[in-house]
């Protein structure tokens, strides 16, 4: 199958592809997803084999706006109400009691709830509004390694696998939405973003909790990336939590370093990644960083940043501890 790169003036196009049940990638403002018609069954089932993911992992439900999400759930209830008006479109999936028989089992997982998010992209609300109907929308990357902020991480992972992907160049925050769960009684975030349970809080008028679930969940997890190992490049990741650790670092030529600005200026390494300057940058940065080194087969081992500061703190150390299987760097 030839992949074929669309840009904004061939949308079209793009919706005839999943019309026909075929995969389209799609830009977000966080990271590149994979599109297939919602409603179609064998289409979705194909987005589960061309990334090699898990079929018990749920998809996130891409819709273009709450009247087209409105078709999918038994109700919107207060809560998401308030968090549509302050956050979408934007970085926010909410977990809502999905209408009976309106989703299949290889979306929702088998579960009665469905996740559903509303992206900040001209493109890819051009593209569902056309489609007329929502999109699957798991990141577009082989299951297991980092998520693509780019069209060209794309067409790495999946040429050949896929219809098309829409190229709106690179992705402005670099790490996945923000997962709320408003199906249960207390709102908990099952996965961390760039909205924090604190910006949530603030919203809703009520306590917010964190999911403390790591990737060994039981049983069907209700969203996206809590069971699995995820964002793993083949060479092991390490986690560096104190700067002054970095000085330690095997000093060798098989070693990839992945750090602020401020840290590389100070040590002595020979294949370095900036994460620029700041954690915002970093969050920005850290997927682009681990694909760098995961091309490099002579990498062996690759030194990350750790951070406790920051409100996306949270959300990066969320996908670096998946990436490093939990594993630390200590002097």
């Amino acid at each position: 199958m030839e992949t074929k790169i669309f840009k904004k003036d061939e949308i079209p196009e793009a919706v005839e592809l999943l019309k026909n049940g075929e995969l389209v990638a799609f830009p977000t403002e966080t990271v590149y997803g994979l599109g297939a018609l919602a409603t179609n069954e064998k289409a979705v089932k194909g987005v589960y084999a061309a990334k090699g993911r898990p079929s018990d992992n749920p998809l996130i439900v891409t819709v273009a706006d709450e009247k087209m999400m409105a078709q999918y759930v038994e109700n919107v209830p207060e809560r998401a109400q308030k968090l549509i008006d302050k956050f979408w479109p934007g970085p926010l999936t909410m977990i809502l009691p999905a209408k009976e028989g309106s989703l299949s089992t290889a979306v929702t997982g088998g579960l009665p709830t469905a996740a559903f998010r509303c992206p900040n992209d001209e493109l890819t609300h051009e593209l569902i509004s056309q489609l007329g109907a929502p999109i699957v929308g798991p990141s577009a990357n082989t299951s297991t390694k980092p998520s693509p902020t780019t069209a060209e991480h794309v067409y790495h992972d999946l040429k050949g696998k896929i219809a098309g992907i829409i190229d709106n160049g690179p992705t402005e925050i670099g790490l996945e939405s923000t997962i709320i769960d408003l199906s249960v009684e207390e709102p908990i975030v099952l996965r961390p973003g760039e909205i924090t349970p604190e910006d949530l809080a603030k919203v809703l008028g009520e306590k917010v909790l964190m999911n403390k679930g790591t990737t060994k969940t039981a049983g069907v997890p209700k969203a996206p990336g809590m069971k699995y190992r995820h964002y793993a490049p083949s060479a092991p990741v390490y986690i560096v939590d104190n700067e002054k650790d970095f000085n330690d670092i095997p000093q060798r030529d098989d070693i990839g370093v992945v750090a602020l600005d401020s840290v590389l200026d100070k040590i002595e390494a020979e294949n370095k990644f900036s994460l620029g300057k700041t954690i915002d940058d970093a969050a920005h940065n850290l997927f682009n960083a681990l694909r760098f080194f995961d091309n490099q087969p002579d990498i062996k081992e690759i030194y990350v940043q750790g951070f406790s500061t920051g409100n996306i703190s949270a959300a990066y150390m969320n996908r670096l501890n998946k990436s490093a299987a939990g594993h630390h760097f200590h002097n």
